[in-house]
């Protein structure tokens, strides 16, 4: 599974080829990083990868060892994935867009927005009552919740309350473009969430993290180099001076 967690910044349009116009959402995805990575035969008891989102200062001191050896993160946030998702994940790994490909297909997890006490015919959708004769002020009434013999109200009773401010998926979305230098996901369509809110995207697909080139040891190219610039050995040449001395010598020994 393919997953990340991203900022919502704000709805917008794409231009295709053909004048074709998309609505999409922009989504801020800067890397993450894993912080966990849980298993269903350790001490969990179920297979997810923990992930940190955000930049900030400091950390409490709970989450700072938690995070031992990494950078402090605003959001954590996990996945619930299969045990095969973690093999090729491990603690440190960056997360970044190009986990995911245009044509992808995603689920989107927010939080919506929150509308405060409403009736029930903006929270649920009733029509209300009719508008004729004998129907003063009842327009938007909830009308009988029930028999009144149990003297209670049975639980998930459709009545005015708290509306939005929660959990809310949506799926059937799509990757229409990724911008790999502004860390920036445009997905079809319209996710839940107010600006600058905490989403988790995630879809189908295998995990891939690109690793960087591998460099060279810096040893190996010191010794080419020494290699390199060491210059050839000369036989010395023997100077008139020492030539003269060599014939006296020769010389005596022949007297």
């Amino acid at each position: 599974m393919k997953f990340i967690l991203g900022k919502k910044l704000e709805m917008t349009q794409i231009f295709q080829a053909d004048g074709a116009v998309i609505p999409v959402t922009a989504v801020l995805a800067t890397p993450n990083v894993i912080t966990q990575i849980k298993s269903a035969e350790g001490k969990d008891g179920y297979d997810a990868v923990q992930v940190g989102f955000g930049a900030v200062k400091k950390n409490g001191k709970s989450l700072a060892g938690h995070l031992k050896d990494l950078a402090a993160v605003k959001t954590i946030k996990e996945f619930r994935v299969a045990k095969e998702d973690t093999a090729a994940l491990k603690r440190g790994d960056e997360l970044t867009v190009s986990v995911f490909a245009d044509g992808d297909e995603v689920k989107v997890t927010g939080t919506s927005k929150g509308k405060g006490f409403q009736g029930v015919v903006k929270r649920h959708g009733f029509h209300g009552a009719p508008k004729s004769h004998g129907h003063k002020d009842q327009e938007r009434m909830p009308g009988s919740i029930g028999a009144g013999g149990v003297q209670r109200v049975f639980k998930g009773k459709r009545m005015a309350g708290q509306m939005g401010d929660e959990q809310v998926t949506v799926s059937g979305l799509s990757i229409i473009k990724i911008d790999a230098e502004k860390n920036i996901l445009y997905v079809k369509g319209a996710v839940p969430g107010a600006r600058n809110g905490l989403v988790m995207i995630y879809g189908p697909g295998v995990m891939e993290i690109k690793s960087e080139t591998a460099v060279e040891p810096i040893i190996e190219e010191t010794e080419v180099k020494e290699e390199k610039n060491e210059a050839p050995v000369e036989t010395p040449i023997a100077t008139p001076i020492e030539e003269v001395k060599a014939e006296e010598k020769v010389e005596e020994v022949k007297e």
